[in-house]
């Protein structure tokens, strides 16, 4: 695919960062607390790719960036996690707010919903493909205006069924079907169509897409935001944990594997970098500064919790994320520009 050419931008009087935002439902609310700190940080953006929630947050973001900056990003983020909360009937989030447990379990009714996507397709239990994400997308973005006027460089990812292939939708091609596409899961939606493809969720063969982030963006700054912990303490034990943890490994394989090549490559350039000189790439990989927040926090919660879109439960992970962002800001932001604060090899390799 060509380049697409970028909107100009004037330059900034902080170091830029681009952002890779990682799916995972419902949990995407972590991701917006994560940003809502940033914003209010004052922290200028060049990038972000975005998969599934992430791509949901990612779209949110760039429509209040480019109607007001980043008060006006926030402002948008908090809109449309509202919006997804309103979404959910009354008596589910009444049910929510009577767990005992507080761990984001799903109320007994959503239980029995997810139930029957086990048995059945959705185009068998929702023939006419009902989506209240839809709806909420519809409202909340002018999708027109971002393709014109945004100045963030996006990448939306989506998975072609057909080939297994990942598509980045750029900003210039962001589309409602597009967005749509990067949250397809297969068991609950149907397939969604774009000029003659059909997608699924973004997470089978990108979750998120770092390598845009590399070959696209100026800045050597990237801040990874994952909403599945690198690593849980033990080994799940019921069903539902172990359903759970199948299909947030089968989500995260793609990106555990580029930045696994990333840390091979960087490994082996520094093995080698006396014999040659080395090229243009090379030394565009070694000055890569990658940075981390990870949702450490969400390893406690239920399996299923990812489907729990309660405003109760969305406002929780908005908390955990400003707090886990203002701890990465009071450690590392001098940082930015500067230096990387996360050890690729040893987290990757």
């Amino acid at each position: 695919m060509p380049k697409l050419p970028w909107p100009r931008r004037s330059s900034p009087p902080h170091p830029l960062l681009s952002l890779a935002l990682q799916g995972g439902g419902a949990h995407g609310a972590y991701t917006w607390g994560v940003l809502d700190r940033l914003l209010e940080a004052g922290l200028d953006l060049e990038g972000i790719s975005g998969t599934s929630a992430g791509a949901m947050n990612a779209v949110a973001l760039a429509q209040g960036w480019t109607e007001g900056g980043a008060e006006g990003a926030r402002a948008a983020l908090a809109r449309f996690w509202q919006a997804v909360g309103d979404s959910v009937p009354f008596h589910l989030e009444l049910l929510h707010t009577l767990n005992p447990a507080n761990d984001g379990a799903l109320p007994a009714p959503m239980n029995m919903l997810v139930g029957l996507t086990r048995m059945f397709s959705p185009y068998q239990f929702n023939p006419f493909e009902l989506n209240p994400l839809r709806d909420v997308v519809r409202a909340q973005f002018d999708f027109e205006r971002l393709r014109r006027d945004c100045p963030l460089k996006l990448f939306i990812a989506a998975t072609a069924v057909r080939t297994g292939k990942v598509r980045l939708f750029h900003t210039a091609e962001l589309s409602e079907a597009a967005l749509l596409a990067s949250a397809c899961l297969p068991t609950l939606h149907h397939a969604v169509e774009i000029d003659g493809e059909f997608y699924w969720d973004g997470g089978f063969t990108a979750n998120p897409a770092i390598y845009p982030l590399l070959y696209e963006c100026d800045t050597p700054d990237i801040l990874m935001v994952l909403l599945n912990p690198l690593q849980r303490d033990n080994a799940p034990r019921s069903a539902d944990d172990i359903a759970a943890r199948s299909m947030e490994l089968g989500f995260s394989t793609t990106f555990l594997r580029e930045m696994r090549m990333i840390a091979h490559a960087r490994h082996h350039i520094r093995e080698t970098s006396s014999f040659w000189p080395l090229g243009r790439f090379e030394r565009k990989l070694l000055r890569q500064r990658f940075h981390l927040i990870e949702a450490r926090e969400l390893g406690e919660v239920h399996g299923a919790s990812k489907l729990n879109a309660t405003s109760t439960f969305l406002g929780q992970l908005h908390e955990f994320g400003r707090a886990a962002a203002d701890a990465w800001l009071g450690r590392h932001r001098s940082a930015v520009g500067q230096r990387e604060t996360v050890d690729v090899a040893g987290l990757f390799l």
